[in-house]
């Protein structure tokens, strides 16, 4: 039972569609909602089926294509799907991406994306699956301690159409006039997650609020020039105060000239469409109205700038020789269109229609991961990285091995496993039809080579 503050309830009245009463109500009444949102890149089949078949408790988000609320919470760790990049689990509310994404920007056409805050990587696996190959997106974190699990968890994804950096909003916003839309998801005060985290209560004030409107507003000038003309911003926060949605809006309309963008919902979804004093629209999510968390979104549009000018010196991309291709053409499908280049000592691929957009990527900041690394030539061998094998880039005819549920878990732990086939060399370790991960079987044993930074550390109850 979740008692909230009254200074906290205070200042929420008055907002539109507040409702203190039921508010306070679903608050108190402790429930919890799981949501899960299916990976369409790796995921035919299974989950999705037992769906349609009409599966106990299992309800589609009705806002996202691949959104589904789960009766109970399970234990995703102890799921080797969940290892596999087949869903990601996500907040019901946040998936509202999808839906500005679907009717304010052109999806048919190769969209250069950025994803400023992007830890844990909910919306950027969001966005990777929205967009045609030959897009770009780039997801950022500036905070150095959360960019390991935006990493782990694109590698999940699978996706070869993706940059991953961490650099200050500012030195992205050298890159002028770059981007067709730029997601802001920002750092805020937090409340609408009190329901899921009520320790949060402890840390919320007004001080903390009018701390985070000035970090909203610093990270928003700082990244703005990198939207072209006539290009999104998508900003949003998982906060109901005034301060930090709709007078940032305003704030956007006065010191940044945007043109608000009003978006079409269905009235079953109940997510409450909000006005800024100056004109922008809004839309906020209240827990006692829906099955999902407090969340605010809006989109707005870029009236001034120009065209996106490339720096005059870019650093070089090397490419791989055709030589040391062919000795990686057993791994990797022929069929992607994909440029292959080294990156930190490892062959990288991505999609050939993106590789020029690398350097000019590298003359404003510092690429952590680019497209998929693939692996090395050594003298003997090419050894594979994990992320190929969680890629949708795995050549059809590798030899794999598929375990049980729990040999998959113990291969998850790192655990030794036994020999089940008289193959000698390199294999895929898959469950449930996806891949897991890479082993090598020798004579008499397998070495697992599952990355001990991912594996599980503790036993199933």
């Amino acid at each position: 039972m979740t008692i909230l503050p009254k200074a906290f309830l205070f200042s929420l009245e008055g907002l539109p569609g507040f409702d203190r009463a039921a508010f306070e109500a679903v608050h108190a009444g402790g429930a919890q909602v799981t949501s899960v949102r299916v990976n369409p890149g790796k995921w035919v089949r299974g989950f999705e089926d037992e769906v349609r078949a009409g599966a106990v408790g299992v309800e589609r988000v009705p806002w996202s294509s691949w959104g589904y609320y789960l009766p109970r919470r399970p234990s995703f760790t102890f799921d080797p799907l969940f290892h596999a990049g087949a869903y990601y689990v996500q907040e019901a509310s946040s998936m509202f991406l999808e839906q500005v994404m679907r009717q304010a920007a052109d999806l048919s056409r190769p969209l250069r994306v950025l994803d400023l805050c992007a830890a844990p990587g909910g919306k950027s696996t969001l966005l990777q699956s929205l967009l045609s190959p030959d897009s770009l997106l780039v997801s950022n974190e500036v905070i150095r301690s959360r960019v390991n699990i935006l990493e782990e968890n694109m590698v999940k994804w699978g996706a070869v159409n993706t940059v991953i950096t961490s650099n200050d909003p500012h030195d992205l916003g050298r890159m002028e006039n770059y981007f067709d839309v730029i997601v802001v998801d920002a750092p805020c005060s937090g409340s609408g997650l009190f329901r899921r985290e009520p320790e949060a209560m402890g840390e919320w004030s007004q001080d903390n609020i009018r701390l985070c409107c000035r970090r909203q507003r610093r990270i928003l000038a700082d990244c703005w020039p990198a939207l072209r003309q006539d290009g999104l911003l998508i900003y949003s926060t998982c906060s109901y105060s005034r301060e930090e949605n709709e007078d940032i809006l305003d704030w956007m309309i006065e010191d940044l000239g945007v043109i608000g963008s009003r978006l079409t919902m269905a009235a079953e979804w109940k997510i409450v469409e909000t006005i800024s004093r100056l004109g922008a629209y809004g839309y906020r999510f209240y827990p006692d109205k829906l099955r999902g968390e407090g969340f605010f979104m809006a989109c707005v549009c870029k009236a001034g700038g120009g065209a996106f000018a490339a720096p005059r010196k870019k650093a070089s991309v090397e490419r791989v020789h055709k030589s040391e291709l062919e000795k990686i053409s057993s791994w990797v499908r022929s069929d992607r269109g994909l440029a292959y280049f080294y990156h930190r000592e490892l062959i990288h691929a991505i999609p050939e229609a993106l590789l020029a957009e690398l350097p000019v990527l590298q003359s404003a900041c510092y690429l952590r991961r680019a497209g998929v690394p693939l692996g090395k030539l050594s003298v003997k061998e090419f050894i594979p990285e994990h992320d190929l094998a969680m890629s949708t880039l795995i050549h059809p005819e590798l030899p794999v091995m598929s375990l049980s549920r729990e040999k998959a878990l113990s291969y998850l732990r790192k655990d030794e496993l036994v020999p089940e086939s008289d193959h000698r060399g390199w294999m895929l370790v898959e469950y449930g039809g996806l891949n897991l991960g890479w082993i090598k079987a020798l004579p008499g044993r397998i070495n697992n080579y599952y990355p001990k930074e991912c594996r599980i550390l503790r036993r199933e109850p």
